[in-house]
């Protein structure tokens, strides 16, 4: 009977052991998942400060063609008032 126990408490130390290691290796893997995890955040932050700075670009220079726009729209105004004047003198 002794013997009968003993191995019944054997086998519980086993599966114990079993259940640690396997909760280990599962740790372990979490870890290395999360520096996967870490590391792509870093890249995507970047990229994303990359974005960011594209996109202020692009704002200042849509801003930069409606000022040259306008700008164009007065010398072409300009323009046609000087040519309807000259066009007059002509007359």
């Amino acid at each position: 009977m002794a013997k009968s126990a003993q191995s019944v408490e054997l086998d519980a130390i086993e599966r114990l052991e079993d259940k640690v290691r396997k909760l280990v290796a599962l740790v372990e893997e979490m870890r290395g998942e999360r520096a996967r995890l870490a590391a792509e955040n870093r890249a995507l932050s970047d990229e994303v400060g990359g974005l960011r700075k594209k996109l202020v670009d692009g704002e200042g220079a849509a801003a930069e063609v409606a000022t040259l726009r306008e700008e164009r729209d007065q010398v072409r105004s300009r323009v046609k008032d000087m040519l309807a004047q000259i066009e007059a003198l002509e007359l």
